[in-house]
């Protein structure tokens, strides 16, 4: 079994990193663009949500945070377009992940519902400071990103395809060893039961605080890249509520607390929005289509689609087994000739010798 899942990974890998070569349409490259975006901020969105089971509604505020910073940063210190910028997206999730430490101390002292009501409050409260704040971020003018100039046509695209694949993999990377590390082991235990785990010894406040920076930090340098493709942020599209519910719901569809789940998921509903928003405009449709899936999901795989698949699949090799194990003790205990002391008869059609 792992055999064939590294060889699945490695396969899915060669192709993730043959695709820009392979579709080099623009429309599709900048979809696939999005598309690794939100990947990587739902993956690193589920190192708290999905190992401790805080569901934060507000991490949209890092994502806005990790835009602006690279965009202060390149106007600040005069730089050009090209890969320069890349460079700074680095710092730009470390501002984010340490303006998420306060903020997070504030919001981990309480839990469950609350938790979220006050996430979903910071959220607000930076979106207004990024509207008010005009002498940082030009209010509702926005702030323009260089231009790389030296890209164009159908290369655009490929340098921003295959910096966030690189953030994608490093995410996924940082994503298995939490998990698989003991300081995981203490995540998944607040998850089960926080209070138990604080009996066990689990250093349960900076755990979740460290989870709460860290999934900030990831959020904020997929901003920054965000910021830098689209060449300008401005506070309603930087700070936008959607791309919490976004975010939540592609780790809700693959599986939260997995760590291919988010991915799955990103790689089923952002395309998805994108190809309405393309066909149908910014009309609001792939909302719609959101609250179906989600709908299907919950009812059909709630748990999502990877933890499902896994269940099922235990379930199918159980019975297998089952099986196998019950055609071997029949074929043990099966009677041979003479076994019962009895004489054996050779027998043919009409006598017995």
């Amino acid at each position: 079994m792992r055999i064939a899942t590294f060889v699945g990974g490695g396969i899915l890998l060669v192709f993730a990193c043959a695709f820009p070569l392979l579709f080099s349409d623009p429309t599709v490259t900048t979809i696939a663009v999005f598309t690794l975006i939100f990947a990587v901020a739902t993956s690193g969105w589920n190192i708290l949500a999905g190992y401790t089971g805080y569901i934060a509604l507000g991490h949209a505020a890092y994502f806005g945070l990790g835009a602006y910073t690279l965009a202060i940063l390149c106007q600040d210190w005069h730089i050009a377009g090209g890969y320069e910028p890349f460079l700074l997206v680095p710092l730009a999730g470390v501002i984010a992940a340490l303006i998420a430490i306060p903020l997070g101390w504030i919001a981990l002292r309480v839990r469950r519902h609350t938790f979220v009501v006050i996430t979903i409050a910071m959220f607000f409260i930076i979106q207004l400071l990024a509207f008010n704040l005009s002498w940082l971020t030009k209010g509702s003018t926005g702030l323009s990103l260089p231009i790389p100039l030296d890209w164009g046509g159908d290369f655009f695209n490929i340098p921003f395809y295959y910096v966030t694949l690189a953030l994608l993999l490093l995410t996924l990377t940082i994503s298995w060893g939490v998990r698989h590390s003991k300081y995981g082991l203490g995540l998944l235990a607040i998850r089960d039961d926080e209070d138990r785990a604080l009996g066990l010894g689990v250093k349960t406040g900076i755990s979740k605080l460290l989870a709460f920076a860290l999934a900030a930090l990831i959020v904020g340098m997929a901003g920054a890249i965000w910021a830098y493709f689209v060449e300008a942020v401005y506070p309603a599209t930087a700070f936008d509520p959607m791309f919490d519910i976004a975010i939540a719901l592609m780790a809700f569809l693959g599986g939260l607390g997995t760590i291919t789940g988010p991915l799955l998921g990103a790689l089923i509903l952002e395309p998805t929005q994108q190809y309405f928003a393309l066909a149908y405009g910014q009309n609001g449709y792939y909302l719609i289509v959101y609250g179906a899936l989600f709908l299907v999901v919950i009812l059909l795989l709630p748990q999502g689609i990877v933890p499902s698949l896994q269940a099922r699949w235990s379930r199918f090799q159980a019975v297998r087994a089952q099986e196998r194990d019950r055609t071997m003790s029949i074929a043990r205990h099966r009677p041979t000739a003479g076994e019962d002391g009895s004489p054996e008869v050779e027998t043919k059609e009409g006598a017995n010798l």
